[in-house]
Parts: structure tokens; sequence; C-alpha cells
């Protein structure tokens, strides 16, 4: 897709008006489901809905007070610093990792490229695989790791699963390594990036990555309480905190234009049905929902660290972005794209519904 279809595209997104919410059907999903957290459906024009089902502790001026766990949506927002990269000229998604990070030692790192690594291509090793520590959760997420973090001579540098452009496969090795490429051709970390180029920019009030927050919401895993986490570990693959009202800002800002030229978005949301519509950090796809007379384009970003869970959806055609946290795991969110389940439910209420805003 050129820059001149895909501006005109946005055009037509951000004309066309978001169908009414419906508030009952929203109301009865989570009742039945007993979901316990927080969803979040706003539109970038303004409006929308909220439910909040957990109480302050502490509060924190908005929202239900705290701020949650990103885990993997992280690395869609890692994906967009990528991008504008990208669209500086500074970065080409098919040039070898190595050429922007000749010390990294890992067996791959002449091969896999920049795009690999944002669709889970790489063959790299994944820390989720490392020793089970307290509670059989991975060593490498505790504290008293003894192992190395660095990403370019540590874990991520260690015998690789594979060769490179197959299948994907979910690792966060491959965002720690892209966390370091944004450094190296920066001159800044990934975290001051998000910083400087989406918090401030966009007035985030609460966002941020670990260390650097004393309280986010900790989950429950089978009802019992989650092993101990080394948060910070988790770094540009999961390592960011914030806030619902953050989040949804940073959807719609990312939807209108405020993030990406027009012809990076399209890239970036160019979803690929070999890859089971795997984009760049991301999965789109189109879905039928119920209420919805014809398949609604869906944009699709999931995540979960201990006891924690995120889905992160946004509705480009619509201009609307759909954010449920849960503090219960597992949840039984489902696959939008078998046509059931709660996440289903949730976007056809958000999407389809035929009930009045709140």
């Amino acid at each position: 897709m050129n820059a001149a279809l895909a501006a005109l595209l946005m055009q037509a997104t951000a004309a066309q008006a978001a169908p009414p919410i419906d508030a009952r059907a929203l109301g009865t999903l989570i009742e039945e489901s007993q979901f316990s957290g927080d969803i979040r459906i706003a539109d970038a024009k303004g409006g929308g809905w909220g439910w909040v089902g957990l109480l302050p502790q502490p509060y924190r001026g908005g929202d239900d007070g705290a701020t949650w766990r990103w885990a993997s949506v992280t690395k869609q927002v890692v994906a967009v610093l990528v991008m504008q990269e990208v669209a500086s000229g500074r970065v080409d998604l098919d040039r070898p990792v190595a050429t922007y990070l000749p010390k990294f030692r890992s067996a791959n790192a002449g091969v896999v490229t920049v795009r690999q690594l944002l669709q889970h291509r790489s063959g790299l090793p994944n820390p989720d695989d490392s020793p089970g520590g307290k509670g059989g959760f991975p060593s490498y997420y505790q504290s008293g790791y003894t192992g190395s973090r660095d990403p370019l001579t540590g874990y991520c540098a260690g015998p690789v699963k594979g060769a490179p452009g197959g299948d994907w496969a979910y690792n966060n090795c491959d965002y720690l390594v892209l966390g370091a490429l944004l450094e190296a051709v920066s001159g800044k970390s990934w975290a001051t990036l998000v910083d400087e180029r989406i918090a401030k920019p966009l007035e985030l009030n609460f966002l941020g990555a670990y260390p650097g927050e004393d309280f986010t919401r900790m989950g429950m895993i089978d009802g019992k309480p989650e092993a101990e986490i080394d948060l910070a570990s988790y770094g540009a693959a999961a390592g960011l905190y914030g806030s619902t009202d953050a989040l949804v800002k940073f959807d719609i800002a990312l939807m209108t234009g405020k993030l990406l030229p027009a012809d990076a978005l399209a890239t970036m949301w160019k979803g690929d049905p070999a890859l089971g519509y795997m984009a760049l950090g991301q999965w789109v796809f189109e879905a039928p929902l119920k209420g919805c007379a014809n398949p609604v384009r869906i944009v699709e970003r999931r995540g979960s660290v201990g006891g924690v869970e995120v889905r992160n959806f946004i509705l480009p055609a619509i201009g609307r972005a759909v954010i449920a946290f849960s503090d219960r795991a597992p949840f039984a969110f489902g696959e939008v794209w078998q046509g059931s389940g709660f996440a289903h439910d949730l976007l056809s209420a958000a999407a389809c519904g035929k009930g009045t805003k709140q």
C-alpha cells in the first residue's frame, strides 16, 4: 500500500461514525463470566463506556486508582518505536539484526531480520523456557537469577531453537533484542524513547517501565497468589506499566496517525494469513461479530504476566478501542475468530450493539 492510498483510507476511517455500544449486553457478559478487572471502551472522537471492578488500592487519581501491567502490549508499543525508526530511514525491516547490533552473539544474528524479530520468527531461545524457580515460574523472571539477561551476550544469545523465517513462535527474546536495537540506533534506551515519543507528547501521566513503579495490580493464578516476579526482567518484551486511560490514549493516537505516518502504520498493520494474521508486533485480521452486517477489521495485542492478563483491541474502521485487564488467570477470553467466547462477545457489544452509549 502506497502512502497516498494509506492516507486516504485513514481519512475515510476518521470520518466514519462509531455505532452505539450495547451497555446492557456488556453488563450481562461481565456478570455471567464473573470477570474481575477493568474494561474500557473509547472512541477517537470522544465518548465510550467503562467498567471498573476493583477498589482503589491506593488511589492514584484516575480510573480505579492503580496502574496495570501492560505485559506484552509492551511489544505493540516497541513495534511503534521500531516503525518510527523505519519511517526515518535509520532501520530497514529486511536487513539482518547484526547490521545494527554487531556485538549480538547469537548464531542467528547475521541472518535474522528486523521484520522477523517483530513477527516472532527469529528462532531465538525463549526466557519462558528457563528452568523453573519459585512456584515453578521461569527463573529468568525472578530475582536471584544467576544467568545473564544482557540481550546481546546473555540468555537471548544462547543456543537457538531453529533457523529464522519459519512459522511464528512466541518469544520474549525477540523484543528484548529489539529494545537493544532501538538503543543502538537512537542512543537512548527503549524506555526513554517511550517516555519522550509517546508518554510526554500524549500526556500519559501513568505510563512507565519497570523498575519505577511501587504498585501495580497483582493477580491470582488458579485462585492462589502469583509467584514472586522481577517485573524489570521483562524489559522491552513486557516491562511497561500504565493506566487504562493511558492505553486508551495510545490506541487512539496510533489509529489517528499521531504516532506513525500512514504508510508505516499500514506496513505494521498488515496481517499475514500464512502466519495466522501476525503483523508486526500485533495481529490484524477480519472477523464476523454478532450483530455486525460485515466482518470487522481488528488489531489485537494480548499479554499476560503472572496473574494479570490483558487484551487490547483497536477497531480502526470505527475509530474505537476496547481494552480489558483481568486480575485472574487463566481467564477464558477465548478467540474472536472462533465466533464465541468472552472476547468475541465483548467486541460484538462494543462494535455492533444496539444499546445506548454511556
